[in-house]
């Protein structure tokens, strides 16, 4: 494969400068008013570029995952918490990250193998285009061959998600989103429910990796005052999953309270986002990437959602 053929220093430069930057700030109508400009049509093929290379890296680390589902597994936990670990996640990060940085040798890249492997210090990111990446979203799903697993891809230009892919490869589907343009599944829009009452709504959410008193405790408590407000639970094991549950109208809201790192949510954000669900912090101040607390609802649900979790933050 070969490398885009503008320098990705020069593109990104001259489409953040001008038409990207306000792209973002304008939305679809600014897209349609500018189509016969040169910015933004290169803002547009970059986009277009920018997905389908993070396409093409999700299938191929996912037919790695394929070939391993049913195999055993070597599993090694992650420092000194429950995270598992196998060598199909740390295989698939090396796949992924040569896929993306053949195309876009200037980006930065910012994996969750990398980091627990101590080789990033910091998930620190700057404005500069960053690929974010979690090569195997679900990892003990993965080790206990229950099909909820995925491979997640997203780039983020001034720290905001641009392109996010959601790739599972034992159901066979693929969620994508560019910011401002919508979300799919396969080449199909998706949008997320119409449920307007949280009592009728399905609702998921994940334990936390920690199993000391306190955070079990803390779970269970925002359970028992949870459950009684919905219809049902479901807890998937995959936050990448949950989060395009949401958009493509399967999940009607999902918070989590404790993912690892921005590899958990970039793409599955952004792909809520464009589909036209909300996404925000459980306490409804604005989402913070970094925070390792996220909720997703429909267009609905969004305040009776924050008023059900008060007092159990």
């Amino acid at each position: 494969m070969q490398s885009f053929p503008v320098s990705a220093k020069k593109l990104n430069q001259r489409v953040a400068d001008e038409s990207f930057t306000v792209y973002f700030r304008h939305g679809r109508s600014y897209i349609k008013k500018r189509t016969g400009k040169e910015g933004s049509r290169e803002a547009m093929n970059w986009l277009d570029k920018c997905v389908e290379v993070a396409r093409e890296a999700a299938l191929k680390a996912g037919r790695l995952i394929q070939d391993a589902f049913y195999e055993e597994k070597q599993v090694d936990l992650k420092n000194e918490s429950k995270d598992l670990v196998t060598e199909t996640d740390r295989a698939c990060e090396r796949i992924i990250f040569d896929h993306l940085t053949q195309a876009f040798p200037d980006y930065k890249f910012l994996g969750e193998e990398q980091v627990s492997a101590g080789e990033s210090q910091s998930v620190d990111i700057t404005d500069d285009p960053t690929w974010i990446v979690d090569p195997l979203n679900g990892t003990t799903n993965f080790v206990h061959k229950f099909p909820f697993v995925c491979v997640s891809v997203a780039l983020l230009v001034r720290k905001v998600p641009v392109v996010g892919v959601v790739y599972n490869p034992i159901l066979e589907e693929v969620f994508s989103a560019t910011k401002g343009r919508g979300a799919y599944i396969h080449n199909q829009r998706i949008e997320p429910s119409e449920q307007k009452e949280l009592l009728h709504a399905l609702l998921a959410t994940e334990t936390e990796t920690t199993r000391d008193i306190s955070s079990v405790d803390s779970v269970t408590k925002r359970l028992n005052g949870l459950l009684y407000r919905v219809r049902s639970l479901r807890m998937s094991g995959s936050c990448a999953m949950s989060l395009c549950g949401v958009a493509c109208g399967r999940l009607d809201v999902f918070y989590d309270m404790s993912y690892r790192g921005p590899w958990d949510v970039a793409a599955g954000a952004l792909i809520v986002q464009e589909a036209g669900g909300h996404i925000f912090d459980p306490s409804g101040k604005p989402f913070d990437i970094f925070s390792h607390r996220i909720c997703a609802t429909n267009s609905h649900l969004k305040d009776a959602v924050i008023e059900a979790l008060k007092g159990f933050l």
